[in-house]
């Protein structure tokens, strides 16, 4: 399969006029990771956005005398390095290759140009990616569901200063 072929094929361009994914085959790259590769690590630069063609990626966070903890599991479709493309290209998590793992990545400094001079283009990937990342906030507000189990935190009321 081509290279635009596997953008065309991925879930986040999907939707986009077929000369749109034209335009973006051109500053796409083709990335493959072995199990256990690390992608990107937590506090490092990392200049391209990434779109998960095959296989899954875990998402890691240091937490501070816990270590290294898995928050979210990515698959075909799903993003990574969005951070990079909206401007902030120190990376907030780690990733790892679960399995082998093909992505498309593009560049972030060209997508971002790619957006602001095109603006259909910029219209279809920010939709797209603003649809991935609610899908993000949705699976992270699952998994916080799931850890508190049946116990809902409560607040204590705040002190008052009676008598005072």
């Amino acid at each position: 399969m081509s290279l635009l072929e596997t953008v065309s094929y991925c879930d986040f361009l999907r939707a986009m006029p077929s000369d749109l994914v034209v335009r973006l085959g051109r500053i796409a790259h083709a990335r493959a990771y072995a199990i256990g590769e690390i992608l990107f690590s937590e506090g490092t630069e990392h200049s391209e956005f990434h779109v998960v063609v095959d296989g899954h990626v875990r998402l890691d966070m240091f937490v501070p005398r816990r270590g290294r903890v898995p928050i979210l599991t990515a698959g075909p479709g799903d993003v990574l390095a969005w951070s990079a493309l909206v401007g902030n290209s120190t990376m907030t998590s780690t990733a790892v290759a679960l399995e082998p793992v093909r992505t498309v990545a593009f560049p972030s400094v060209e997508l971002q140009g790619l957006c602001e001079s095109e603006h259909e283009i910029g219209y279809h990937v920010m939709r797209q990616l603003a649809s991935a990342l609610s899908r993000r906030l949705l699976a992270t507000r699952l998994q916080l569901l799931d850890l508190f189990g049946e116990h809902v935190p409560i607040l204590e009321p705040a002190p008052t200063n009676q008598g005072l």
